[in-house]
């Protein structure tokens, strides 16, 4: 899978150990910044991911700030995006079967790095259920598409 990737400063470490797991396990990914620890803009990077899964370039993106509140919210103005902040497997695994979520962000500073890697595993192994949920999922693209 072709997987867009992002963080700011206070995620860095946590994200390349999150994209050599990735690569690892064969996904391609597609590094949206930042490139180092020194200060960068949660925004700059959730805009960037959610631009390359929304334009086609990426089939999901993965979004990672210190809390992955921030980051979650800049993915989300998007249009076409559906960011899921998940701090836990189960959650990750529903993001994707009931709200087609089609980016994923996570809070290095709340979570730990196996966490990480078995929320993103079960997020990249769900699929969306569609039926009673795709009506709700269409109630938020006509709303974001006005």
């Amino acid at each position: 899978m072709k997987i867009a990737i992002g963080c700011d400063h206070a995620a860095f470490t946590f994200k390349e150990e999150i994209k050599a797991y990735l690569t690892a396990k064969g996904h391609e990914l597609i590094d949206k910044g930042c490139y180092s620890a020194e200060r960068a803009d949660y925004p700059d990077y959730g805009i960037a991911v959610g631009e390359a899964v929304a334009k086609g370039e990426c089939e999901r993106g993965v979004v990672i700030c210190g809390s992955g509140i921030g980051i979650s919210i800049a993915a989300n103005k998007v249009a076409g995006v559906r960011c899921a902040l998940c701090s836990e497997p189960l959650a990750a695994r529903l993001s994707r079967n009931h709200n087609d979520a089609n980016v994923l962000a996570m809070g290095a500073r709340l979570i730990g790095l196996e966490m990480g890697k078995a929320i993103v595993d079960e997020w990249l192994q769900a699929e969306f259920e569609g039926g009673r949920h795709c009506g709700r999922i269409d109630k938020i693209s006509h709303y974001e598409s006005r």
